[in-house]
């Protein structure tokens, strides 16, 4: 057992989030650098003994040397899934060579590096895996290099993509990708490999292909998930000369998942990816679980609202400018604003609830038909749209993703900031203030906020400023009701009087 601790770069990633409570729990002592410390210290598993959080970045090089400082050994779970491929790719390689220069003269014994299975010459993902993978192996410390196809369980992009074309789509067009062999792995094997990893001495320094025991396609993979879902058989209807580009916009507009995530994966997979060796499996043996012992129990894990991490939880926490106290005018342009309050009689935990389950399947309390009509309208100019939901139906942490929005600061029972991501000619926020103003009495405070980008910007706030101001009247209301407590005043309007949320009007 290592007596330094381990670090994790990317743990708030879908590998890296589940990671970092098994090795907890195997009794390492887990150091976790992240660009946002209130994101890391939201998860489950930031209170746990042995658990160390460094705020840095990847590509600063100076906080990138306190994270590693005194570790016995580094997880490199980075990877930069951007919507321009050229950029994403560059600052992949930036990051790696700053990891290597901060492993100069360090107590890093080992790198332990996730990446992805030789498809073809002009994959992408391979591409970038593979001139990671070579920049953090020149360094002076030994690197063990994992190579899996695709991950699958319960919130990865893959499954999600999977999960989606099955449940909505009985007839679904099957493009050339989905028919290629692929070779994947369960979350739960790639676990194990990346912990065993650091009790075998045997993989320091080695590159292993990682993968289940079984070879098939995507199109089988959806078709195992309708059985096992006990759905009605999915028809698939052969396109061969659909593009990679194509399938991906496709998806996007028929997944949560969006075009710039879904095509590595799609130009991935039409290369083929299957493991070219299998050391790693007499050298770390484990039962690997088939591809429909996989979809099963990440089924159960969906049905039982227990998914630890998902795709959508990757990603740092960009909170514009304004979202700090300053001037009422802010520099960039007037901060426009739509605020209402009502009072109820109820105590802060019971006004707080139906906050808290707000989006997903659940809804936004008021106006339902019109948020679907913006998600679908997001959708079809590039955006995140609704689809997306939520990863729990009762908890938020910060930077979960909740539909097209992004919670960017919450704290029961009293506050949730939430970003907007989906697409407008500005940047929005959506604020919940409950405060005690007396023995039994509470103000619940609803304010949208929005600072818009020149003319267009102006010309979207007040176009729909009348919508906006029945819409959220109507939440607020439709939030009270739901509390069952009694409404002693409102709703009524309101104006901050501090010039912005994070200043806690």
């Amino acid at each position: 057992m290592e007596s330094e601790p381990v670090l994790v770069l990317g743990a708030t990633g879908y590998v890296g989030g589940r990671l970092v409570p098994r090795l907890l729990e195997a009794g390492y002592k887990v150091r976790v650098m992240g660009r946002s410390a209130a994101k890391l210290e939201s998860r489950p598993w930031a209170c746990k003994p042995g658990l160390e959080i460094v705020q840095g970045d990847v590509l600063d090089l100076e906080s990138l040397h306190r994270a590693v400082s005194g570790c016995g050994a580094a997880y490199y779970l980075v990877h930069a899934m951007g919507e321009g491929e050229p950029e994403s790719g560059e600052t992949e390689r930036e990051a790696a060579v700053n990891m290597v220069n901060a492993s100069m003269a360090s107590t890093l014994k080992r790198i332990i590096y996730l990446g992805t299975i030789e498809g073809g010459q002009s994959d992408p993902l391979l591409n970038r895996s593979t001139q990671v993978a070579d920049i953090l192996r020149s360094g002076p410390v030994p690197l063990t290099f994992l190579r899996a196809a695709t991950i699958l369980g319960s919130g990865s992009a893959s499954f999600e993509i999977m999960r989606y074309l099955a449940d909505r789509h009985p007839v679904s067009l099957s493009a050339g990708w989905m028919r290629m062999p692929i070779q994947p792995i369960s979350i739960r094997n790639v676990l194990h490999y990346l912990i065993a990893c650091l009790e075998n001495e045997l993989t320091t320094g080695q590159t292993f292909d990682i993968g289940g025991p079984e070879v098939l396609t995507f199109e089988q993979l959806i078709k195992i998930y309708a059985e096992l879902a006990r759905l009605k058989k999915r028809v698939m209807i052969p396109t061969p000369f659909v593009s990679p580009g194509l399938s991906a916009k496709w998806l996007h507009l028929v997944t949560p998942v969006p075009s710039h995530v879904a095509r590595p994966i799609v130009e991935h997979f039409s290369m083929g990816a299957v493991c070219r060796e299998n050391r790693i499996r007499e050298i770390l043996p484990q039962k690997l679980l088939d591809s429909g012992q996989t979809i099963r129990l990440a089924i159960e894990r969906i049905e039982h609202q227990m998914v630890e991490a998902s795709w959508t939880d990757a990603g740092a926490l960009r909170p514009p400018e304004w979202t700090h106290c300053g001037d009422e005018e802010f520099a960039g342009g007037s901060i426009m604003e739509c605020g209402y309050q009502i009072r109820l009689r109820a105590s802060p935990e019971e006004v707080w609830e139906p906050i808290v389950r707000i989006g997903g399947r659940n809804g936004w309390y008021y106006g339902e038909s019109l948020w679907i009509l913006r998600g679908w309208l997001d959708k079809l100019i590039g955006g995140t749209s609704l689809g997306r939901g939520r990863r729990h139906p009762s908890t938020l942490y910060v930077g979960d993703a909740l539909d097209f929005w992004r919670v960017l600061e919450v704290s029961p029972p009293n506050y949730l900031l939430l970003l907007a991501e989906m697409k407008t000619p500005g940047e929005a926020m959506l604020e919940f203030h409950v405060n005690r103003v007396e023995d039994g009495v509470v103000e619940l405070r609803q304010l949208s906020r929005f600072v818009p980008r020149g003319f267009l910007g102006l010309l979207y706030w007040y176009s729909l400023y009348g919508v906006h101001q029945w819409i959220f009247r109507g939440m607020l209301t439709t939030i009270a009701k739901a509390t069952g407590k009694a409404v002693v005043k409102g709703p009524d309007r309101f104006t901050p009087k501090l010039p912005y949320p994070g200043c806690r009007f």
